[in-house]
């Protein structure tokens, strides 16, 4: 009897010892069983098709052969000698540049314009936001009307005041800053909701300790808000430029690319190769070169944020 309770007594610490790691692992396998929808549409819909495109970008593919031919780093090769890619690359680049900085610096100024919560700013607030929840293919219809040199009430309104009649989709230089005037009044909305969310984290104890120090508003602002704005800002332009560099809505219905490739994206180039010129393994390899570019424009923009951090 002795013995039997000195094993029980032996066993119940063990017993206590294992059951919390039981009871994980019980919990830790309810998780699981929640997650497999989630991770079973991720790799359906995003991993499988990532893992694809990069075997079609090494072949020569087509949809209509049964045998898709190997051919290694022959489409990116080809890429590097395809004038029409360059282009492409510096539109994108051109109009990347020019949206990136007009986006969040008008959005901070109209969050900085509109911070108060008085009744006529939330009405400004909503009207500038509207065009980001709009289709940006809507939108990019409505400019085009809004722009056309017959029945367009821009042109109009500038013959009305004196100035030259333009046609400003179909100039080889005035069609790309078109689509970069749409680009900006299409997204700053979104970029002013993010700074207005991030000055409501700013410390009034902090401004008014600036305050009685004598600064200014402008001093408050570049001393105190600005630094506090840095991740808010930094997200933004992250977003913008991924935006940016994968534009296509707009251009394919205000402009098509035209004229003369003036507004073609890589992103329509893509479009085209695979759908209308039915060369998919070129139009893979196009895309990953436009992820890589995509990369590593995010990751110098992380980068360039941590040196002014540190710094």
């Amino acid at each position: 009897m002795k013995q039997s309770a000195a094993l029980s007594l032996g066993a119940a610490p063990v017993a206590a010892r294992h059951r919390p790691r039981a009871v994980r692992l019980r919990r830790h396998a309810r998780a699981y069983v929640f997650l497999v929808p989630s991770v079973t549409i991720l790799v359906v819909f995003v991993g499988y098709p990532i893992v694809s495109s990069l075997w079609m970008s090494l072949h020569n593919w087509s949809f209509f052969a049964t045998v898709q031919p190997y051919v290694g780093l022959q489409n990116y090769r080809e890429l590097w000698h395809d004038s029409r890619f360059w282009g492409d690359l510096r539109n994108t680049a051109i109009y990347t540049g020019a949206v990136v900085p007009l986006q969040v610096g008008l959005g901070l100024a109209l969050a900085v314009a509109l911070q108060r919560n008085t009744f006529i700013n939330k009405f400004f607030r909503s009207v500038y936001f509207f065009p980001v929840i709009s289709s940006l293919a809507t939108m990019g219809i409505v400019w085009k009307f809004l722009l056309d040199p017959t029945i367009g009430i821009i042109t109009h309104a500038m013959v009305a005041v004196g100035l030259p009649d333009i046609d400003f989709l179909q100039s080889t230089a005035w069609a790309l800053p078109s689509v970069i005037l749409v680009g900006v009044w299409k997204s700053v909305g979104f970029s002013m909701v993010i700074f207005l969310a991030a000055l409501q984290d700013v410390p009034e104890s902090l401004l008014e300790a600036a305050t009685l120090d004598g600064a200014g508003p402008w001093a408050r602002f570049r001393r105190v808000v600005l630094p506090m704005l840095r991740p808010s800002m930094l997200f933004a332009s992250v977003i913008a430029s991924i935006t940016s560099m994968q534009l296509f809505d707009s251009v394919y219905v205000m402009t098509g690319g035209g004229p003369i490739f003036h507004t073609e994206t890589l992103v329509t180039y893509i479009y085209l190769e695979a759908f209308d010129y039915a060369n998919p393994g070129y139009a893979a390899a196009l895309s990953w070169v436009l992820f890589l570019l995509i990369l590593a424009i995010s990751m110098l923009q992380l980068r360039l944020f941590r040196y002014r951090e540190v710094n």
